[in-house]
């Protein structure tokens, strides 16, 4: 079939409507459109589909075989003008004539676009699982989908058509019809045969006027099952979301951690070690020396940073909810537990836990927990299914583990399970040398923290501060300094700062002394730094770095200090 062949002069909102839609009939051909405007719409969208675009209008009207002009524009001068121009079996349909068209590509447009969404409309409701009903505002059935046909058994053919007053009169559909109302969750069974259903129904309004009422339904059984799903579901996700809550990852590295002192610079070595194997690890030291701070740091060195770092404080928990909190419980495992808790263990899975106070823990949780590291598997409480996991275990204590297995309260066995690594976190009396460097990071985060200016500490303060053998630790310095700086408007904090907060630390004074022979005095400062630091090559080791002599020199003296046996191994 020969395509008619047309040109368009205008290039305007008008213009570009009859273009668009003669664009797309296959027995149509827009030669071109002309326009005084370059930038007209049609101008570039002609441009843009490889069309005809001209500013002149003669010179696409002459196109060769032309059978149609259509003009937009209105101007009765550009009408005069394409009479005399354009070959005389060429016919022109003027401004009114173009409207008329439009109009009626328009209906076209639109009487397609309902199609297309009538298609779509249908394809939806054909794909879904619920079963839908359509009756008018006599109860004449309209429509049914397939899913219908599959929960009720009734073919498409014998209910549509029929009327569901005679059907089905108490069922959903009916009701709404009669009534308007929608019906919400109504279990009934279809009329004309015997599937048990859960109902909605809602009125179908048309510009305010009731035209019918459609009802979907599912069959009773699909409903409960649906139901079990979602609450399996939301059981999974309310586990998922107390897990996420619980789950926490290592705040501190190694670089947090201040001190240039040979035993701290001895404890960060073999810490940055120990990060780079799964071996269990045993932080030893005084309360608030930072042993906590060394796990954080070990953690977020290891291959497993970026999975959870979770700490349980085993002597902040009652003793009667250890074994829960570690292991976690069952469902009914005792009154109140009316869900499954996930414990710190399984939190853990593929991270680090950090046990803290593990010489805290009693001797019937410590049999429970010696399973854990040995298998890596254990039950909840009032459970019985074996939950496996993958977990690196840091532990820290300030008791002396030895002494309490002599005593008979932790297992020997678990000691020797904890201790691969084992690393003494050293007290702030040992390496006071690191005060200084201490002092001003304190001061430096408290100034962020308070809103405060502090430079740092004068010289009388800083000896204050060096006579104290701080027993509390670091945990001690940072409490002293927060407390200065808070009650101080100073900029230079001095011993007058100072003094007011001192009253309650022990400082001792200085004493005479009298005189006496330098062996003696040696002998006397040997003695008391073997009796502090221990007999063990270990204890000789920090002996000797407190008195700032060598290894060998510390033995040699040892010799000469009577009873000499008294210090061997």
């Amino acid at each position: 079939m020969q395509k008619v062949k047309v040109a368009i002069v205008g290039a305007g909102q008008d213009g570009i409507s009859v273009y668009k839609s003669l664009k797309s009939m296959k027995e149509v051909e827009v030669v071109g459109i002309a326009d005084v405007s370059p930038t007209a719409p049609g101008i570039l969208t002609a441009r843009e589909n490889h069309r005809l675009a001209a500013d002149d209008f003669i010179k696409i009207v002459k196109t060769p075989e032309l059978d149609l002009i259509i003009e937009t524009t209105g101007d009765q001068e550009i009408k005069k003008r394409l009479n005399q121009v354009k070959h005389v079996k060429t016919s022109i349909v003027d401004f009114q004539g173009a409207n008329l068209i439009i109009n009626i590509l328009k209906e076209k447009e639109e009487l397609l676009e309902f199609k297309k969404i009538q298609g779509e409309l249908s394809a939806i409701l054909n794909s879904m699982q619920e079963a839908i009903e359509v009756a008018d505002i006599n109860g004449t059935i309209k429509y049914v989908n397939p899913a219908f046909t599959r929960i009720t058994g009734i073919p498409e053919m014998d209910r549509i058509g029929k009327n569901i007053f005679k059907i089905s009169p108490d069922g959903a559909l009916a009701t709404v019809i009669r009534t308007g109302k929608m019906v919400f969750g109504q279990r009934i069974k279809v009329g004309g045969c015997k599937a048990d259903v859960v109902s909605f129904s809602n009125p179908i309004i048309v510009d305010g006027k009731m035209e019918g009422g459609v009802v979907v339904f599912q069959h009773f059984t699909d409903m409960m099952n649906l139901m079990e799903e979602l609450k399996k579901s939301t059981t999974i996700i309310e586990n998922l979301t107390n897990k996420l809550g619980q789950v926490t990852t290592s705040k501190y590295t190694f670089s947090d951690i201040i001190g240039t002192s040979a035993e701290m610079k001895r404890c960060i070595n073999l810490a940055e070690k120990s990060a780079q194997s799964d071996s269990t690890v045993l932080l030893l030291g005084e309360s608030g020396t930072g042993k906590e701070l060394f796990a954080h740091a070990i953690h977020a060195t290891s291959i497993r940073r970026e999975n959870p770092f979770i700490k349980v404080n085993c002597a902040a928990i009652p003793e009667t909810l250890l074994e829960s909190e570690f292991f976690g419980y069952a469902k009914g495992a005792f009154t109140g537990a009316v869900k499954s808790k996930i414990g710190k263990f399984e939190l853990a899975h593929g991270g680090t836990i950090f046990l803290d106070e593990i010489g805290d823990m009693n001797l019937l949780l410590q049999a429970k927990f010696l399973r854990v590291l040995q298998e890596m598997e254990f039950e909840r409480v009032g459970g019985n299914q074996t939950i496996k996991v993958d977990v690196r275990i840091i532990a820290a204590t300030n008791r002396n583990l030895r002494k309490l297995i002599r005593e008979g309260k932790f297992r020997e066995d678990l000691y020797y399970r904890l201790n691969v690594v084992e690393i003494t976190v050293p007290p702030l009396r040992v390496h006071k040398e690191d005060l200084p460097a201490l002092v001003n990071n304190l001061i430096i985060k408290l100034n962020r923290k308070l809103g405060k200016s502090v430079r740092g500490l004068s010289k009388d303060a800083g000896e204050i501060l060096f006579s104290y053998d701080w027993p509390g630790n670091v945990r001690e310095l940072e409490n002293v300094i927060e407390r200065v700086i808070v009650t101080s408007d100073d900029k230079l904090l001095t011993k007058k700062n100072l003094i007011q907060h001192l009253n309650q630390f022990r400082i001792s004074p200085e004493r005479n002394i009298d005189l006496i022979p330098i062996d003696q005095m040696e002998e006397m400062l040997i003695r008391k730094a073997m009796a502090k630091y221990g007999n063990s090559v270990e204890g000789k080791r920090r002996a000797a770095q407190a008195l700032n002599i060598s290894l060998a020199t510390l033995y040699n003296k040892l010799k000469k200090v009577k009873p000499a046996n008294s210090y061997k191994n």
